[in-house]
Formats: structure tokens, sequence, C-alpha cells
């Protein structure tokens, strides 16, 4: 048995796992968006950080990288429990097209796994929904977990899309939003600006953002989400 599963948001850059080939590509009909909650990675229950999922569009094409892992059902099952636990805050798991060329009417691989979460907020606690870029922007300037903070998620999501040459505009405009909520101008020049946040920053009026009665998930495991 081999299986293949689909990167979109920090697996681009740290997958975290063995895998046995790795291959930049895209799928159809998807989109990338900040709309899930992360309560134990990059950030908490009462500050939430905005992590990336799939919106469903037709015509959208989401670019990312899949991984091949095979070698036998031991090492494909760890390798399943660990991205199982990484991902522990989407709900699904869909089997999607993959393309190495968007062009291309013929998919290089089917069945492709791609974590995903369901948009709506009562079946599903994580779903966060879309809101105002500057809101967003806010929230993921200022949230922060056990394995860092939120706007650097964004941040080396922005570079790694780079890297494997498929910026992505939606992610080069939040995170041009960040960094005007942070101040940053020019070559990471960081001006003085009290932020909405957590209690180690510094807090010059409430949040509009409501914190998610949410627990913490059980065995939180210090890697990106």
């Amino acid at each position: 048995m081999v299986f293949w599963v689909f990167g979109y948001g920090s697996l681009v850059w740290n997958p975290g796992f063995d895998y046995d080939e790795k291959v930049v590509g895209c799928i159809k009909d998807y989109r990338r968006v900040f709309d899930l909650a992360c309560i134990d990675h990059r950030g908490t229950p009462e500050h939430p950080a905005r992590t990336c999922t799939l919106e469903e569009k037709e015509g959208a094409i989401c670019w990312g990288a899949a991984y091949c892992i095979r070698g036998g059902p031991e090492r494909e099952r760890k390798a399943m429990e660990y991205l199982e636990r990484r991902e522990c805050e989407y709900d699904s798991k869909t089997l999607v097209d993959f393309y190495k060329d968007e062009d291309s009417l013929q998919p290089t691989l089917t069945g492709v796994i791609v974590f995903t979460s369901t948009p709506d907020k009562v079946s599903n606690k994580y779903y966060l929904g879309p809101a105002p870029l500057e809101e967003m922007a806010r929230q993921i300037a200022t949230a922060n977990g056990p394995c860092g903070n939120n706007r650097d998620y964004l941040f080396l999501l922005e570079k790694a899309m780079f890297d494997i040459g498929h910026d992505d505009d939606y992610v080069i405009e939040l995170a041009n939003e960040v960094r005007k909520e942070l101040g940053i101008v020019g070559k990471g020049v960081l001006k003085e600006k009290k932020l909405v946040g957590p209690p180690h920053i510094s807090v010059p009026h409430k949040s509009n953002i409501p914190a998610l009665q949410l627990h913490p998930l059980p065995e939180a495991i210090a890697m990106d989400s």
C-alpha cells in the first residue's frame, strides 16, 4: 500500500515525518483560507490563532506539495498517526486529484489525502469563518502558542510558496496587512505599536475577537499546524 498526502499549510515547509517522495503541484476547485482556529500550536483557547484550511471554489487553484509514504503497513500507519495528531483541528480527510501542471486535464495522482475542515460553526467548533482582513491581521499579529506565534506561521507560508515558485496573492495580502499591524516598514524595520493580544503583549484596548470556549487538546505536540 502507498498513500499520498497533500500539504498546503505548514506541511509545505515542515512535513515533520519520513516520506519517500515530494512533488510540488496543485489541487483544483479549492482555495486556501485562514478560517480555522488553532488553540494548541500557535494559539490558545483564549486567543486562538488563525491557520489555513481549504474552501471549495470552482475554478480555484491551490498550490502546495504532495508527499508519498510507502514501505509497508507499519511505516504508513506511523505516518498517518503523526499526521492525525498534528492536524487534530481538521475534522475531515478528503480525497482529491493532484496536478503537477495546472493546465493539465489529466491528474498526475488521484486519491491524494488532504486534511480539511467543515465550514460550519455549529458542527465544527474550530471553524472561525471569514472576517474582515484587518480583524484577521490583528488576530494573527497577536496570537501565540506552544509552537510559536501565529504571524511566523503566515510569514513562513508566504516564503514557502515563493520558494516553490507559486506565490499566493491572498497569503501575500494578509501577510502585508499583518506587517502593517506590527508596524513593519521597509526591510523589517519595526516601529513601536501596541497590539491587542495575550498578557505579555501591550494591550491598549479590549479585543473584539471572542475567545473560543474550548479546552486544549490532549497530548499537544510541539510542531507547526
